[in-house]
């Protein structure tokens, strides 16, 4: 029996805040000390930050990062411990881990894989290490070796284990490094990673931990980062432990401390014997010696508590989940998910910015609604983790939290809501509105904009010498409405040293059914990211269940019996924004379609025939007419929008993830095959 203890570390990291990261690390370093484990593995890029951008070019990163690694080498003692950094080497920039042991830094493993789909760039700053390549890199008088390598540490005794690395990306493609790992006899193998958060996005992880302990015959240690790292992406945590093709540890997810620790004790000559079993199991018997550094380290102790830990589950099929994740095992995933995820976001762009609370422009709508309520929840889940006096603390920066007792003061505190009401706008919304605002506790006040929108309206017609009329100029006379609005909240914002909210959302934003400067207006867009479809059902949910541990709020309904509708036009007029424009599930299926499977009118038709079966076809064929049109028109407008929050891989955001050309053709080719498609088809029929 050779028994050691393995951790991961999941850590919210700020890109070039090396005092805040240099902290983070060396307080798990502490903790992992404190828990007698032997190697630890931490984020993809922790030093650093992940998010750095382009600022992985500049010479003074480099240097930093090299400058800080030597001041956390000291914190390394007792231990094998692998810390990311960018390493410049031969004019190129790679994504490195540094394998450090017991105080001194042993040799470099770089990224061989890099991730450049998505939201991911890394092409554009790094270079992908070639497999089974080792070279020496030279720094001041030291010279250490980098490339494709593997450690052995040996004790004293006689007693040796071997790991390895796939970092992130290595892990998610076809041609695995942990294969050639394995032929190499490692015992163990560290993924250092920053995988954001998507939905359903850590079952696949837990897949190939799992598969990649099993397949490979090894212990698997998967690190991640924490929270909101830079701005839109957001990063759940999720460490995982896995010994041959069984899951030890799954660490809790979402959380608000900026340090978490997972860790297990598995016993190295149990894996090494399952995978000697393995008739299959070819091990590399040419294995060239330079790949391998061997180091002499003594293990810490594993005492007897730990002993009882291996028993307890070295035969279990899965671990337990820890109880904060609790959430993960009922029947509304998704929901949690993007409850937890965008709260989190929210905490942690409110703290890195040092802004003082939020403000919303509460329509008594489905949008401005969920954004008041996702930051109530925000506080709720924060005070809840950290508790009374660590969420203060946190937020020392906001003094009068030291003096709110209750989540509810918090909420008071933190969340300011406007309702602005015109002449078209009805006591349905406005009570809705004052109704959400009173049942979360936030500070409330309600204008009347509709003098101000009168003024300009009036100064208008004075200039062009005739009165504005609905008959002629509905989009005029819609749109002054909604931007009126801006300047009070905007102000309200300034007044609080708060950040303005934005409350449009994704499908909105894909056919440009939003008002620039009006509910666009705004610092942060945190559901510019999701579909209306989606955040009317979770509203509704909200309404009905509620999150775990926590409670419904069947006040919402004051909200969810609505159909939605921007209340720009005349009440006469019974405006609803699906009237506008089309059913919002059929939006956002024909935006699938068309923006996420680059599929053409035609292509988009059929699917939609196939998927909404109760739509006459000439009415499909005029929606997805207006939705490509209205997409190709309204691409400005999405570049115009604040930073939102990425959930899914239907992101429309085109500084990450969705690039459009502002001008275009406009479909106009692809709308007439449309066009002769359909009537081509008439005719057969």
């Amino acid at each position: 029996m050779q028994l050691i203890k393995v951790a991961a570390a999941a850590l919210n990291q700020t890109p070039l805040d090396w005092q805040n990261n240099a902290q983070n690390i060396a307080d798990v370093l502490a903790q992992a000390r404190s828990e007698n484990v032997g190697a630890l593995c931490l984020p993809e890029l922790c030093i650093t930050g992940y998010g750095c951008e382009d600022a992985f070019h500049s010479t003074g990163v480099w240097q930093t990062a090299w400058d800080v690694l030597q001041e956390l080498l000291p914190e390394t003692r007792g231990m094998v411990v692998g810390l990311g950094l960018p390493i410049f080497h031969q004019d190129a920039v790679f994504n490195a881990v540094a394998v450090a042991c017991d105080g001194k830094l042993q040799g470099f493993v770089a990224k061989q894989y890099l991730a450049g789909d998505g939201i991911h760039y890394e092409p554009r700053w790094f270079k992908a290490w070639p497999a089974e390549v080792v070279t020496r890199l030279h720094r001041g008088l030291d010279d250490y070796q980098i490339g494709d390598l593997t450690f052995q540490f040996r004790s004293q005794s006689g007693k040796t284990f071997s790991l390895g690395f796939e970092i992130c990306e290595d892990a998610w493609v076809a041609n695995r490094p942990g294969s050639r790992l394995a032929g190499s006899g490692v015992d163990v193998i560290l993924n250092p990673s920053a995988s954001h958060f998507a939905f359903g996005k850590n079952e696949v992880r837990k897949r190939f931990v799992l598969e990649g302990s099993r397949a490979f015959g090894v212990t698997y240690v998967y690190a991640n980062l924490l929270g909101n790292e830079s701005g839109r992406a957001i990063y759940d945590g999720g460490t995982m432990i896995a010994t041959n093709g069984r899951m030890l540890t799954v660490g809790s997810r979402f959380r608000y401390h900026n340090v978490q620790l997972a860790s297990a004790v598995v016993d190295v000559d149990l894996t090494r014997m399952n995978q000697a079993r393995v008739v299959s199991f070819k091990p590399d018997l040419e294995l060239e010696p330079h790949s391998r550094i061997s180091v002499p380290f003594e293990f810490p102790t594993v005492d007897d508590d730990d002993l009882r830990e291996v028993s307890d589950t070295a035969f279990n099929p899965a671990a337990k989940e820890p109880e904060f994740n609790a959430w993960e095992t009922g029947a509304h995933v998704k929901e949690e998910e993007f409850t937890r995820a965008i709260a989190l976001a929210l905490f942690d762009y409110m703290r890195k910015s040092r802004s003082r609370g939020f403000v919303v422009s509460l329509s008594g709508g489905a949008d401005s609604a969920a954004c008041a309520m996702l930051v109530a929840l925000m506080v709720e889940f924060a005070v809840r983790d950290l508790g009374a006096d660590g969420f203060a603390e946190t937020l020392s920066f906001i003094p009068e939290l030291k003096d709110c007792p209750t989540v509810r003061d918090c909420v008071q505190r933190l969340l300011t809501t406007a309702y602005q009401g015109t002449a078209n706008s009805g006591d349905v919304t406005r009570n809705a509105a004052r109704k959400v605002a009173e049942t979360i506790g936030a500070t409330h006040y309600e204008f009347d904009v509709e003098n101000i929108a009168a003024a300009y309206r009036e100064t208008i017609s004075d200039a062009i010498g005739r009165p504005l009329t609905w008959e002629q100029d509905d989009i005029t006379l819609q749109n002054i409405q909604a931007r009126v609005r801006a300047p009070s909240v905007w102000m309200l914002a300034n007044l609080n040293n708060a950040l303005l909210l934005a409350t449009s959302n994704r499908s909105e934003a894909a056919v440009g059914y939003a008002t620039m400067d009006g509910d666009t207006s705004g610092g942060l867009s945190p559901i510019a990211g999701i579909d209306k479809a989606f955040l009317r059902r979770w509203l509704s949910w909200l309404e009905t269940v509620g999150p775990h541990a926590g409670r419904a709020v069947p006040e919402l309904e004051l909200i969810t019996r609505q159909a939605p509708t921007a209340e720009l036009r005349p009440q006469s007029a019974g405006q609803t924004d699906e009237d506008d424009l089309m059913p919002y599930p059929l939006l956002d299926a024909i935006e699938r379609a068309a923006i996420r499977d680059k599929q053409m009118p035609v292509e988009v038709l059929r699917y939609m025939q196939a998927e909404f079966p109760q739509f006459e076809r000439q009415q499909l064929v005029e929606w997805i007419r207006r939705f490509f049109r209205l997409w190709s028109r309204n691409q400005w407008k999405r570049e115009r929008y604040a930073p939102s929050f990425h959930v899914d891989d239907k992101n429309l955001d085109p500084k990450t993830w969705c690039r459009f050309p502002i001008l275009s053709g406009g479909f106009e080719r692809e709308l007439r095959q449309l066009d002769e498609n359909t009537s081509t088809e008439g005719r057969s029929e």
